[in-house]
């Protein structure tokens, strides 16, 4: 074995040789003993010490930390993952987190859990310290057995479902199930009948986390009983998509299909079974195209039901299509980030950052990527990912106006905002005033 010695290893060579230490026999037999031992605590200074001392978890060095997105970055749904991708870009532009950058990568999934999969596997080989900002229920269903498998976080999803697991699960938006709660609330106390409140759904995790919405709101209610039992049995279905129409006050499409006569004819039935008619009908779609075929197909039919569309729908793209198919008016939302003219610092932010290409699929993507860093910067001590949920769970923090909170679940915003469709444009409207809407 070679031992490389620096300059003052041979300083004290020499020293030793022409010292008085050296007429000792004995003594000169310990010399290379001596340097041996200390040419070999040297190497294992010089070679172990950095070891450890920059020693970090996955996707950290000492100048940069790497974070992960699934998108749907090519295809039919390429706008939201092309919008995501712009807000999370803006979002993490000169920020820094003990004195690293932030490397943001993306992987397209087409927006199909099977290629969600192999994406996922992909960014964690590359090696990636959190999966931040990926977009879909059933995609992120795909993705977070592999993120806990490898123990990788999951922040800020563009999913609505509420995941809790499997693995470390952190929600920004929120979930569905909420969201649908509160808009058959609202429905319910403008005098909206039980048997008068449907829904359309995505035939996937995705509407059946509304489902659950509506089953809660209605239970809380008296003469309920049999709606419930219906959307109980819709829930209990075995399998990812089994036929749920004709079965309760729910239509349902395919995930990747825009057909909406299967939904209709459901609703339809349902009316027909209760002697009644869907006077307020939620639509919970992951995309645009299939909330306007449903909506405009209704209309077309003479339907004078009252729609709701998910907070995934709301924005100019939805109004202006739904718009040019004749459907102008009716049409209530929640959304559950602030509105694009909002003055809050952190929407004044995105506005400056992103200019005419914000919307709401950016600005969620923003406001996901800047509390994912004032999170970070609040880590005390090694950047882990332990250190980053402990620093995530402490507190609540203010982000630039908008409060996220995890001390008490995984769920980060209650930020929820009821809008109507007027003049071609989705707008912010109180409670309170969308009652004389349904009357």
């Amino acid at each position: 074995m070679m031992l490389f010695i620096n300059n003052k290893e041979l300083d004290m060579y020499s020293l030793l040789k022409n010292s008085s230490f050296n007429r000792s026999k004995k003594a000169n037999r310990r010399i290379p003993y001596l340097i041996g031992k200390l040419g070999l605590g040297l190497l294992l200074g010089v070679f172990l010490t950095p070891l450890w001392g920059q020693a970090e978890e996955a996707g950290v060095t000492d100048k940069t930390i790497r974070i992960g997105s699934t998108l749907p970055l090519e295809g039919d749904f390429k706008v939201y993952g092309l919008a995501q991708k712009r807000g999370m870009e803006a979002a993490l532009a000169g920020q820094t987190v003990q004195k690293r950058t932030i490397e943001y990568l993306t992987a397209n999934d087409f927006y199909t859990p099977d290629k969600t999969m192999v994406a996922a596997k992909d960014l964690i080989a590359k090696g990636i310290f959190a999966m931040v900002n990926s977009y879909g229920s059933p995609t992120t269903k795909a993705a977070l057995p592999i993120l806990a498998e490898n123990k990788v976080p999951a922040f800020g999803f563009l999913t609505g479902v509420g995941f809790t697991g499997p693995g470390d699960v952190l929600n920004f938006r929120v979930s569905y199930t909420a969201e649908t709660d509160a808009l058959v609330e609202i429905a319910l106390a403008a005098g909206v009948k039980p048997v008068e409140v449907c829904m359309y759904i995505q035939n996937d995790v995705l509407g059946l986390a509304g489902v659950k919405g509506m089953r809660a709101a209605l239970a809380r209610h008296s003469g309920t009983e049999a709606i419930v039992q219906k959307l109980d049995q819709i829930l209990n279905m075995p399998g990812d998509s089994p036929d749920r129409n004709n079965i309760g006050p729910v239509g349902a499409y395919l995930h990747h299909t825009i057909s909406a006569h299967g939904g209709y004819q459901s609703l339809k039935k349902w009316e027909a079974d209760n002697n009644s008619h869907c006077r307020f009908v939620v639509v919970l779609t992951a995309i645009e195209e299939p909330a306007n075929m449903f909506m405009a197909f209704a209309r077309y039919k003479g339907e004078p039901w009252f729609f709701s569309a998910s907070s995934l729908l709301v924005g100019e793209r939805l109004a202006k299509i739904l718009s040019d198919n004749n459907v102008k008016d009716k049409v209530i939302s929640a959304q559950v980030v602030p509105s694009l003219d909002s003055a809050l610092p952190v929407v004044a932010d995105a506005r400056k950052a992103l200019g005419k290409t914000l919307d709401y699929y950016s600005l969620e993507a923003y406001l996901v990527g800047r509390s994912f860093v004032t999170i970070m910067q609040a880590i005390e001590g090694p950047i882990t990912r332990e250190a980053f949920l402990k620093a995530a769970r402490r507190q609540p923090y203010d982000v630039g106006g908008v409060k996220i909170d995890f001390t008490t679940d995984n769920q980060g915003s209650d930020f929820l905002e009821t809008m109507v469709l007027q003049n071609g444009h989705f707008i912010p409207i109180s409670r309170q005033d969308i009652a004389p809407l349904l009357k």
